[in-house]
């Protein structure tokens, strides 16, 4: 295989055959291929496209070029994949309640870059919970208890590993065939029988329109429905954060009232509607699970599993204390016509809860609880959320640009 005459292909225009894609992500987990021809590689791909059978044949490379999960005793296996999004806590209660309904759920998530919220990092937040499973523990836990949440180790999808930093430093992230092969292949390494995409679109996500979201949910689909799986891909607006808080523990305070039959309604709806496309139950049985404790005491038996103590989920709010807590006050009366996702995810990272560079570690404590959601009436004085920062001049950053992310139609 020549690497310059398939890297000239590619920018051509031309479709790869499925043996010549194997071929090459082989030889780049062997350290065969440089790591600037692979940049290369990605930045034709990146110009060019791929066609949904090169995609598909990437995507099972990148699979094959590591472990994947086996499971032997024939319940179905499910899982959920956001794109990401501001306040997105959905995984942190969907994965215990699709356990709950009967299904095995292996979700391997990641951690948050730039303004979208990673699940790992929300989870480390629960004191002494470790996301850093090996594969046979994984699979222990999962016939034990039916879920588990975890990254990625180094034997899952390694070529997606090395890829994924690449592209981060090259400027080959927004590709609809990289982003499919990246996410495919993490989930489908899962060995899958059901997957739900949860696709965001808008000021707080990846896709700033519908249609970019569409034709990435499109492309997601093409690949499952290709490798055998049962996908469904719903589109959804993240226009304003999913749910009242913003930042790691503030987060996992309110999937936990989720998981007991509360929370906020924009957040119960999106994790039923998400679940009823995998879980094999009705919408009605996943209400129950969710109303009457089961999925709250098998997140308790996760967090246990995994080196947590559910005693410690109640105490949350104080184990992590930011030391200046303050609400941002209304400066008019009228009603919430816009909370702009994208700006508190702004400045939930200035305030530390997210991260500008992978090394950079997150502080679990910061961020904001209590937003108010759009066509919410407000007094003026009347709290718009409350901002938990470190000190005195994080609080007057976050406050304007929660001033500015929050617009209030006066009444006349």
């Amino acid at each position: 295989m020549h690497v310059p005459t398939l890297i000239s292909r590619k920018r051509d225009g031309e479709e790869l055959a499925g043996r010549e894609l194997t071929g090459l992500i082989e030889a780049y987990v062997r350290d065969e291929v440089p790591d600037y021809q692979m940049s290369a590689f990605a930045m034709a791909v990146y110009f060019r496209g791929m066609t949904p059978a090169e995609v598909a044949a990437l995507t099972r490379a990148m699979i094959d070029s590591g472990d994947r999960f086996s499971h032997p005793d024939g319940l179905p296996v499910a899982d959920k994949h956001s794109t990401g999004g501001i306040g997105d806590k959905v995984s942190l209660v969907l994965a215990p309640l699709v356990a709950c309904a009967g299904c095995r759920v292996p979700m391997v998530s990641g951690r948050g870059l730039g303004i979208t919220g990673g699940t790992l990092d929300k989870l480390e937040s629960i004191p002494g919970f470790n996301v850093r499973l090996d594969s046979g523990a994984a699979g222990a836990q999962l016939a034990d208890i039916g879920v588990v949440m975890m990254g990625q180790t180094d034997r899952f999808c390694p070529a997606d590993k090395r890829l994924y930093s690449l592209r981060d430093v090259t400027g080959t992230v927004p590709s609809v065939a990289l982003i499919t092969a990246s996410i495919m292949s993490k989930k489908l390494a899962e060995s899958l029988d059901r997957l739900v995409l949860d696709v965001k679109f808008g000021t707080g996500a990846f896709m700033r329109s519908r249609k970019e979201a569409q034709v990435l949910a499109d492309s997601m689909v093409a690949v499952g429905r290709e490798m055998g799986v049962e996908t469904h891909a719903v589109l959804n607006a993240m226009s304003e954060p999913t749910g009242r808080t913003v930042g790691n523990a503030l987060e996992v305070i309110e999937a936990v009232e989720c998981l007991e039959g509360g929370g906020p309604g924009d957040l119960r709806d999106i994790v039923l509607d998400l679940s009823e496309k995998i879980a094999g139950v009705s919408r009605a049985d996943l209400e129950r699970l969710l109303d009457d404790g089961s999925a709250r005491a098998r997140f308790d038996k996760l967090v246990a599993a995994q080196g947590g103590k559910p005693e410690d989920l109640p105490l949350l709010g104080e184990i992590h204390r930011a030391p200046e807590i303050r609400d941002v006050p209304a400066p008019t009366a009228g009603v919430v016509e816009k909370v702009d996702a994208g700006l508190i995810g702004q400045a939930a990272v200035q305030l530390g809860a997210g991260r500008a560079r992978m090394t950079d570690g997150v502080d679990h404590a910061v961020g904001f609880d209590q937003l108010v959601k759009t066509g919410e009436h407000v007094h003026a004085g009347d709290p718009l959320c409350r901002i938990h920062a470190n000190q005195r001049v994080d609080y007057d950053m976050a406050e304007a640009m929660v001033l500015k992310a929050v617009h209030i139609r006066t009444h006349h």
